[in-house]
């Protein structure tokens, strides 16, 4: 009867002692289903991930790519509700919104949607902002190694010179490369089909001069000393700048290549509730903000730019001045037979 007693006591401590350490634990955010982001490389920071799991207990898939034309490639092989939600540029969404590939955002549920500067807000490509949010905006631009070049560079057509040979990084995009080769010769940014046979011999004139092409992080070799100068993403200009005072950002005096990116939800998306919360999340200042910090692109959220620091501020390369967007161009949605058309150039380029 003792040893009874005494077991069933053994027990009852035992319980207790669990409940207890139960109780001091921290409570772990409840699971509340997931959200599928598809977005491009080095452009969402981990710890915004991890802070939005945290706080809402939605788990974020995300996938990525390196090109607009990638990412609509792999969302027309993939099953419909794959992804929730994707990053395209401008023209890109045009022509999803075209094909049937988006549903409308439901403003009602996004009020930090009101921290967008209207100046990004109904562009040519979604007059209403029915299905595109901004998320960053941008150009490419040319980043020069002031140790490695002599010259004062102004122009693009100056990097076609033979001493630049295999000195150059540029963007593994067809639309960047054959836009600055077209804006160069005194063209638009998308030319005439007329005005493409001279893109295309200049475009071949540029080969020698190309040592290699990366979309993902051109900056690494431009840090790594590898390359001289470099047509990039002006995120990536501005890492380098603030990695050392070697490096410069040049707009051409023909214009850049500009880029809006939005949040859109995609037709058939699964989780499209968590999707809204995903998005009206990233519109805080606060989110916004440790965006830019690690991916210093122009940042079209007024309220985080407010309160980005003083070394965003003052870079041009992140904080693109007035008159550089105002010279630039944006890539247009110039149908299937001329895109035809790019991929030969850039097939022709590449081998």
């Amino acid at each position: 009867m003792k040893k009874a007693t005494f077991v069933l006591s053994i027990v009852c401590v035992a319980s207790v002692l669990v409940f207890l350490a139960a109780c001091s634990s921290k409570p772990s955010a409840v699971k509340a289903g997931e959200v599928n982001l598809f977005i491009w490389t080095e452009y969402m920071p981990q710890a915004v991930l991890d802070a939005f799991e945290k706080e809402t207990g939605i788990k974020v898939n995300i996938l990525m790519y390196s090109s607009n034309e990638d990412m609509l490639a792999k969302i027309k092989n993939s099953n419909k509700g794959a992804y929730d939600i994707a990053v395209p540029s401008d023209f890109m969404i045009e022509r999803m919104i075209k094909e049937g590939l988006l549903t409308k955002i439901d403003k009602s549920k996004i009020p930090n949607l009101n921290n967008i500067d209207p100046v990004y807000m109904n562009r040519f490509y979604d007059p209403k902002s029915e299905y595109g949010v901004p998320f960053m905006a941008g150009l490419a631009a040319l980043i020069i190694n002031k140790t490695k070049v002599s010259e004062k560079i102004t122009s693009f057509n100056q990097v076609f010179a033979p001493k630049y040979k295999k000195q150059l990084v540029i963007l593994n995009d067809y639309r960047v490369l054959i836009g600055a080769v077209s804006m160069a010769l005194g063209y638009k940014l998308d030319p005439t089909a007329e005005q493409l046979r001279n893109v295309d011999i200049k475009l071949q004139a540029l080969k020698p001069n190309i040592k290699l092409r990366d979309s993902d992080s051109p900056k690494t070799a431009m840090l790594n000393g590898e390359t001289a100068i470099g047509l990039i993403w002006n995120a990536e200009i501005a890492i380098a700048m603030q990695e050392s005072d070697d490096f410069e950002v040049v707009f051409p005096d023909e214009g850049c290549y500009l880029f809006i990116d939005n949040m859109v939800l995609l037709d058939g998306a699964k989780n499209i509730d968590n999707a809204h919360k995903f998005i009206e999340f990233i519109l805080r200042p606060e989110i916004s903000k440790m965006i830019s910090e690690e991916y210093p692109y122009t940042n079209p959220n007024k309220a985080a730019i407010a309160i980005l620091p003083a070394s965003y501020k003052n870079n041009p390369a992140s904080n693109v001045p007035a008159e550089v967007i105002k010279k630039g161009q944006f890539p247009s949605e110039v149908g299937a037979k001329r895109l035809e058309q790019y991929d030969a150039m850039w097939t022709k380029f590449i081998k």
